[in-house]
């Protein structure tokens, strides 16, 4: 076998590789968001400002793991700061009148603009980053070890998938937001404070994302800056449409969107030189193709909340 044949056999596995690797690290904000906004939207209530809690918990983790020097305690800072947003949300929209995506839309704006006004000191300094697992440890090929160095973080976030479709199915709490989301007048029937339970499922929601937020800043990419999410809070509330409001098919989705993400970069680290930049936008494109392939009247709303089909 020639010198070329081998380095293009080496350069194919090589992509494969790095596409595994990355739909797994890019996949981990959006299954933390979509897992949140699949809680709040079981509840029967739209929390689009998910977004602005991603960019929010990215800033609010990156600057306490610098002030601190614990990654973990960043973590726990921006779980705690994303379920103030969602609190704040779900607060708001219980008043008479008020609209969830409005509301959404507004959370969304004051959240990312107050993590780069508060952000602005830490853009410099270098936090310590999360751990990860290396599962490649066996072999002697660095793309195997990079591609098999998982983050804690997606293992949680691997194993809340079945543990809420599990409970929605099988505990009170997840029978109490389901009936919340299916028919309010029902729950109300049966002796639940409706706005109750979205204003937990929107808080819980926000935790959620605010997690998910905190692994970009602390992990992939890395850093703190005013660029860093790319919209993936937006892209994971279509996700959980894509999903049908299914956990399971949460994570599914959000790999899909993660080996999406990765194509280009598995392009570049194999000396793709030119075109491989286009494939960057695999993420927005693919979310613009479920949306519209989605939004048929039979489909659009297969799956979904009563309220919200409403």
């Amino acid at each position: 076998m020639s010198g070329a044949e081998t380095g293009g056999d080496l350069g194919l596995w090589t992509v494969l590789l790095a596409v595994i690797g990355g739909a797994i690290r890019v996949s981990t904000p959006f299954l933390f968001v979509s897992l949140g906004e699949t809680i709040t939207e079981r509840s029967g209530r739209i929390n689009l400002g998910l977004e602005g809690t991603l960019v929010f918990g990215a800033m609010s983790a990156y600057a306490t793991a610098v002030v601190t020097g614990s990654p973990w305690a960043g973590v726990l800072v921006a779980g705690l700061a994303g379920g103030v947003f969602g609190l704040l949300h779900g607060t708001i929209c219980r008043f008479p009148g008020v609209n969830d995506v409005a509301v959404g839309i507004a959370l969304m704006l004051f959240g990312s603009g107050l993590a780069f006004f508060l952000g602005k000191p830490f853009i410099q300094p270098s936090a310590p980053p999360l751990p990860a697992i290396p599962f490649g440890f066996w072999s002697d090929l660095p793309q195997v070890q990079a591609a098999l160095r998982v983050n804690v973080l997606f293992l949680a976030g691997a194993a809340l998938a079945p543990f809420l479709w599990w409970a929605f199915r099988n505990t009170k709490a997840g029978l109490v937001v389901r009936v919340a989301g299916d028919s309010a007048d029902a729950a109300r029937a049966m002796g639940y404070d409706v706005d109750r339970v979205r204003l937990y499922a929107t808080g819980l929601g926000g935790v959620l994302a605010g997690v998910g937020g905190a692994y970009l800043s602390l992990y992939y990419p890395g850093s703190w800056n005013e660029g860093i999410s790319s919209g993936q809070g937006l892209m994971a509330v279509a996700l959980v449409i894509f999903a049908r409001w299914n956990p399971l098919a949460c994570f599914g989705a959000a790999l899909l969107f993660g080996g999406a993400g990765a194509l280009g970069p598995a392009l570049q680290s194999v000396g793709v030189t030119q075109g491989y930049y286009l494939f960057y936008a695999a993420p927005y494109v693919l979310t613009l193709i479920l949306l519209v392939a989605t939004s048929s009247p039979d489909r659009a709303l297969a799956g979904a909340p009563g309220e919200l089909a409403k």
